[in-house]
């Protein structure tokens, strides 16, 4: 899968890998250049993190973001044992949120 051109942070660019191991979990590895620090966002934010949707259309947190380097990258390894039909990443303000509170910076979806 690849992330959607973000009208948010037009620069940032990113593909998501998924693959099963042999315990058929789904193993998702996310990859993403050029995010832009959160704070420089409008309106600033502390964190970005990581959701998937499957099935059910229930949102679930893979995890934090951190850009960093001159080429604003960001790494993330995750397990699901559920399929991952969307991935996305958010703004958040906080990255104790139990569901999708922010804009959305990057998807998956169509």
């Amino acid at each position: 899968m690849t992330f959607v051109t973000s009208a948010i942070v037009p620069a940032a660019t990113g593909s998501v890998n998924i693959k099963k191991d042999k315990n058929k979990n789904y193993v998702i590895n996310i990859n993403v250049q050029n995010l832009a620090e959160p704070k420089n966002l409008s309106p600033s934010k502390k964190t970005y993190l990581v959701w998937m949707e499957s099935n059910d259309n229930s949102a679930k947190k893979l995890g934090q973001l951190m850009p960093n380097g001159k080429a604003l990258k960001a790494d993330l390894n995750a397990t699901s044992i559920i399929e991952p039909k969307t991935v996305y990443i958010t703004a958040e303000d906080n990255a104790e949120v139990q569901y999708p509170d922010g804009q959305v910076i990057l998807t998956t979806k169509r």
